[in-house]
């Protein structure tokens, strides 16, 4: 097969993960344990459900081609919320909705770069990123992180060149967990407006942030639209995986380049889908609250139950949101090892190989558990697991 865009990148991880448990046979008093994706497998409340239902009855309107950057109620409602929750001033003509945070992404760096530029990625990286790169012709920069999986503006800078165009932080991060301290994003901040770089912040996870407050001061600088561009998603949220409903932050101008992209691609995102998200802004604050407290326990079970893993010479490296980020103790690879916990422990989970370029070591030794699906329970379960095998 000739050289694709679509070949100058890996297969997706998640879909090979699963191959792994293609034909295993778990049995009844040792079900699989599957902590691969950071996807929540509860459908939407029974509230959500039931008024999207009513609206696909209803409303003529939600079965046709909407605007191109999405329902203007939305773009607005996701303004007035970011406002609050930010101490910010946009407005809905900074906001655009896009199927899912991923296009959001896709459609950010197109309007941002050329075939042959570069983006700074700190690594672990979320993998999808580094595909779209591929597929884009834009080389992705790893930026390795410290050992508190907290990437360092200063090693970020020395690796600007001419062909930088942006700068892409996650966080909480995905797969490390962490949440990026407010001053390390204000960091980046100045550094890519220094440089005229974009800095693009996915905070898919932002509604699981351990912290109160704005987690960043980064919509409240002047004119923050020309460098910063914020990227949200209703999935985890509201439990809208399947219907795809993200947003991209950022100046009108831009907007107009993301139209374009956007337009081209879908012609807008599915409108039953962003009906949903809107009644999840007007309607489910407290139930989403009560998420959040429920992931912080979840959160907190991995912490306090971890020291049975430690003694083993195990280390958490990272935690928060939906991940805790392992180094684990053995001379294998994380990448031969992961396939094998679904034979020895019925545990299906990414190795630290999918999150690094090519060869890195680092990636050899870590794992990443996608708890937010596990209760204290299943944590518990899982640790028993985890301490009993042996590579």
């Amino acid at each position: 097969m000739p050289a694709t865009r679509t070949s100058a990148t890996f297969p997706p991880p998640v879909m090979e993960a699963r191959r792994w448990i293609e034909g295993v046979t778990f049995p009844d008093d040792r079900p699989l344990i599957n902590v691969s994706q950071a996807a929540p497998v509860d459908p939407p409340p029974p509230a959500l459900r039931q008024a999207m239902a009513d609206a696909a009855l209803t409303r003529d309107d939600l079965h046709l081609y909407g605007p191109v950057l999405g329902m203007p109620a939305l773009r607005a409602a996701l303004s007035q919320q970011i406002n609050r929750h930010y101490g910010a001033t946009t407005t809905a003509d900074n906001v655009a909705i896009t199927s899912g945070c991923n296009q959001a992404f896709a459609a950010a760096i197109a309007s941002l770069c050329d075939e042959g530029d570069e983006v700074i990625l700190p690594t672990p990286w979320y993998f999808n990123h580094k595909m779209w790169l591929d597929m884009a012709g834009v080389t992705a920069v790893p930026c390795p992180a410290g050992p508190d999986m907290v990437p360092d503006p200063a090693t970020a800078a020395a690796l600007i060149t001419p062909r930088t165009r942006a700068i892409t932080l996650v966080t909480p991060n995905n797969p490390a967990g962490v949440e990026y301290p407010a001053g390390v994003v204000s960091a980046f901040f100045d550094l890519a407006r220094a440089h005229g770089l974009a800095l693009i912040v996915d905070e898919t996870y932002r509604d699981f942030d351990s912290r109160s407050g704005p987690p960043h001061d980064l919509f409240q600088r002047d004119d923050w639209d020309d460098t910063f561009i914020h990227l949200y998603s209703f999935s985890k949220a509201y439990r809208l995986t399947g219907h795809r409903v993200g947003a991209l932050v950022t100046s009108a101008a831009r907007l107009a380049e993301v139209e374009k992209f956007l337009d081209t691609v879908a012609i807008c995102p599915g409108q039953i889908g962003q009906y949903a998200a809107l009644w999840g802004l007007d309607n489910l604050g407290q139930w989403v609250a009560g998420e959040r407290d429920e992931i912080l326990a979840r959160r907190r079970a991995i912490a306090d139950g971890f020291r049975v893993l430690a003694d083993q010479g195990w280390a958490l490296m990272g935690l928060g949101a939906y991940f805790a980020y392992m180094r684990h103790p053995f001379a294998a690879s994380a990448a031969e090892i992961a396939p094998q916990l679904v034979q020895q422990a019925g545990l299906l989970c990414l190795p630290g190989t999918m999150f690094w370029p090519d060869g890195s070591p680092e990636g050899a030794q870590q794992l990443r558990i996608a708890f937010a699906n596990l209760d204290a329970d299943g944590i518990d379960e899982m640790y028993k697991r985890l301490s009993a095998v042996r590579f």
